[in-house]
C-alpha cells in the first residue's frame, strides 16, 4: 500500500471503526449461536441414528426370525441386557401400546408400566421414530416395535433373580400386544461434553477475536493520536522554518556548549558565511569578533541583551547591527543554549537621515522664505545704482568694469535668491498622465548639443511596459534635467550617459540615469541633497536639493550610488498612485 492509501485509512472516522467492529461482534455472536444450534442438531441426528439403528436391527431379527425365539422365551430379555451393553445405551425395553413393559434390559423393571406421559397409542402407529430429552441426559427414542411369531406368552420375573413366571396372554391380550412401542435410552453426557467444550471454544474464539477488535480500535486511536501529533508537528515545523528562513532578521542559535546549531539564510547573507560550513563550530571562532564582544560570551544575569554595533564583515564592509541576545531554555528552565537576533541597521539610518535632512530642509525653507523677500529689495537697488555708475563713467575703463562686475555679482545673488524662494515655496503641483519614455526622450534632446562637445555618448533602455503616470510635467522635466546637467559636468573628458527605464516588483517606475565620470567621495554621500552643498566652483548647492524636493513631493524616492572613480548612478522611483501630502 502507498503512503496515499495509509494516510486514508489513518483518517477513517473512530465512530465509522467501532461501528464495523460492533457489526462484526454480532455477525459473529450470531455465527457462533447457529454453529451451537448446529452441533446441537448434529449431536441429536447422531443419537436419533444410532438408537434408530438398534430398532431396526431388532426389528430385522424379529421378521427374519433370525432370534430363533418367541415371547415366551426368557432370551429375548437376554439380548435386551447385551444390546444395552453397547457403549453410549443406557437401556432398551418394549411396551405394549398401554406403557406396560413386555421386555427390558433391565429385567427388573418388566410388567411396571412407563410412559404415561406419552401418547403411546400414536407412537405404536407411527413409522416415525420419536425422540425426547430426559432429566438433560438421557436421549430417549420411541418407534413402534414388531411382534414375536409363535405363541404370544411372556415371562414375568419372580422374586428371585434366577426364576420366571411364565404367563399366558389372553386373546384380547394377544390382539392388543401386536401394537408395540419400543424405547431405547442413550447416554447424552459425552456428546454433550463434547458440544459444551466446542461451545466454550466457540465463546473463548469470540472473546479473543472481540479483545483483538477493540485492541485494534485502541491502537487506531493510538495510531491516529500519533499521526495527528506528527502531522501537526510537520506543519509547525514547515511554517517555523518557512517564517525562520524568510525572516529579514538574521538568527543564530548556540547550543549550550557554545558551538552553532542553525543560522538562517538572511544571518548568513549579513555576515557573508557558509551556512552549512559554519554548523557545529565554535561561535566565538566564527561570529565576528564585535558581534562576540557584543554578547558578551552570554551573560547569564540578563535574559535579553540588545547593542548597536559597526561590525566589520569580511575586512572590507563595516554593517551597523543591532544585537540582541537571549537565553533558549525548555519548560522546566533547563538551559539549551542561546539565540542571536542581528538586524542590519543601515536602512533605518538612512532613513533617520532621510527625516533628519527634511526637518533640517523644512527649517531652511522657513528661514530662506523670510530672508529672501528682505534681500531682494536691497539687491534691487544695488543693481539699480550699480547700473548708473557704469553709464555715467563710461569713459573711464577700470570704474565702467567694477560696475558691470557689482551688477553681474548682483545677478548672481538674485538667482540664489531666486532658487531659494522656489526651495522654500510649497509646491502646487498640476498632475496630469504622461508618459516618462516621452520625457525623458524630451530632455535628452535639450542636453544633446552640450553632450556632444564632451564628446558623451547617450545610451537608452526604455521599456516600452511602463505605463503613463500623474505627474507635473514642468517639476518633472526639472528634476531630469538637472540629473542630466549634473552628469554631464562630472565627465569633463567625455564618457556615457545611460537611461533605463524599467519596473521594480511593485510595478512602479524606475528610472536610472548613470554616468561614467569621476564620481562623488564617500564622506560626501551623505550631504548630497543638502542645500548649499556643493563640489562644483560656480554651484549654489541648491540644485540637487531642489530635485529631492520634487521626487518627494510626487511621493517617489531618490538613491544615489557612487564612489571616487566609478561614476555615478541615481534612481528616482515613482510610485504609481502615491503622492506626498504636502
Amino acid at each position: 500500500m502507498n503512503a496515499g492509501g495509509k494516510r486514508a485509512w489513518l483518517t477513517i472516522p473512530p465512530l465509522v471503526t467501532i461501528g464495523a467492529v460492533f457489526i462484526m461482534a454480532f455477525i459473529l455472536v450470531i455465527a457462533g449461536i447457529g454453529s451451537i444450534r448446529t452441533q446441537r442438531m448434529d449431536m441429536e441426528k447422531l443419537l436419533l441414528a444410532q438408537g434408530t439403528m438398534l430398532i431396526r436391527s431388532f426389528e430385522a431379527g424379529a421378521k427374519t426370525g433370525l432370534l430363533g425365539v418367541q415371547w415366551d422365551s426368557p432370551q429375548i430379555g437376554k439380548w435386551l441386557m447385551e444390546a444395552a451393553h453397547q457403549p453410549g445405551v443406557l437401556y432398551i425395553f418394549i411396551t405394549d401400546h398401554r406403557g406396560r413393559i413386555l421386555a427390558h434390559s433391565d429385567q427388573s423393571q418388566v410388567g411396571k408400566t412407563y410412559g404415561q406421559d406419552l401418547n403411546l397409542d400414536a407412537v405404536s402407529q407411527s413409522v416415525i421414530p420419536k425422540w425426547r430429552i430426559r432429566d438433560n441426559s438421557i436421549f430417549e427414542i420411541s418407534n413402534r416395535g414388531v411382534p414375536l411369531p409363535g405363541q404370544l406368552t411372556t415371562y414375568i420375573r419372580t422374586n428371585s433373580p434366577h426364576e420366571w413366571l411364565r404367563v399366558q396372554i389372553t386373546p384380547k391380550e394377544s390382539e392388543e400386544i401386536t401394537r408395540l412401542v419400543m424405547f431405547v435410552g442413550l447416554d447424552m453426557r459425552p456428546l454433550k461434553a463434547s458440544q459444551e467444550a466446542a461451545t466454550r471454544n466457540t465463546i473463548i474464539g469470540f472473546a479473543i477475536l472481540l479483545l483483538i477488535g477493540f485492541a485494534g480500535i485502541i491502537m487506531l486511536f493510538i495510531v491516529q493520536r500519533y499521526q495527528s501529533a506528527r502531522t501537526s508537528l510537520s506543519h509547525i515545523r514547515a511554517f517555523s522554518d518557512t517564517l525562520v528562513s524568510n525572516m529579514p532578521v538574521g538568527i543564530v542559535s548556540v547550543d549550550d556548549a557554545g558551538k552553532i546549531s542553525s543560522i538562517n539564510e538572511t544571518a548568513a547573507v549579513l555576515l557573508r558565511v557558509n551556512m552549512t560550513g559554519i554548523l557545529g563550530k565554535k561561535a566565538d571562532e566564527e561570529l565576528p569578533a564585535t558581534v562576540w564582544r557584543a554578547v558578551g560570551g552570554f551573560p547569564p544575569a540578563e535574559p535579553v541583551l540588545a547593542k548597536e554595533v559597526e561590525c566589520v564583515i569580511a575586512s572590507d564592509r563595516t554593517v551597523p547591527l543591532e544585537v540582541t541576545t537571549t537565553p533558549l531554555t525548555e519548560n522546566d528552565g533547563t538551559a539549551l543554549g542561546h539565540i542571536i537576533l542581528l538586524r542590519d541597521l543601515s536602512e533605518i539610518r538612512r532613513l533617520r537621515k532621510e527625516v533628519e535632512r527634511s526637518q533640517r530642509l523644512a527649517s531652511l525653507g522657513r528661514l530662506g522664505a523670510g530672508v529672501a523677500h528682505e534681500i531682494r529689495n536691497p539687491l534691487s537697488s544695488i543693481k539699480g545704482w550699480a547700473t548708473y555708475f557704469g553709464e555715467r563713467y563710461r569713459d573711464v575703463p577700470e570704474d565702467r568694469e567694477n560696475a558691470e562686475m557689482m551688477v553681474q555679482e548682483v545677478e548672481r545673488l538674485n538667482r540664489v535668491v531666486g532658487e531659494l524662494l522656489e526651495f522654500a515655496r510649497s509646491m502646487n503641483l498640476q498632475k496630469k498622465a504622461l508618459s516618462l519614455q516621452v520625457l525623458l526622450e524630451n530632455a535628452l534632446k535639450m542636453i544633446e548639443k552640450q553632450a556632444k562637445e564632451r564628446q558623451i555618448r547617450i545610451v537608452t533602455d526604455l521599456s516600452p511596459d511602463v505605463a503613463p503616470v500623474h505627474l507635473d510635467e514642468d517639476k518633472i522635466r526639472q528634476v531630469f534635467l538637472n540629473l542630466y546637467l549634473n552628469a554631464i559636468q562630472a565627465m569633463d573628458h567625455g564618457g556615457v550617459l545611460t537611461t533605463v527605464l524599467s519596473r521594480n516588483e511593485s510595478g512602479d517606475p524606475v528610472i536610472r540615469i548613470t554616468d561614467t565620470g569621476e564620481g562623488i567621495e564617500t564622506q560626501d554621500l551623505g550631504m548630497i541633497f543638502d542645500p548649499y552643498f556643493t563640489t562644483k566652483p560656480s554651484g549654489t548647492g541648491l540644485g540637487l536639493a531642489i530635485v529631492h524636493r520634487i521626487v518627494e513631493d510626487h511621493g517617489g524616492t531618490i538613491h544615489i550610488e557612487s564612489g571616487p572613480g566609478k561614476g555615478t548612478s541615481v534612481s528616482v522611483t515613482m510610485p504609481v498612485g502615491r503622492t506626498r501630502e504636502s
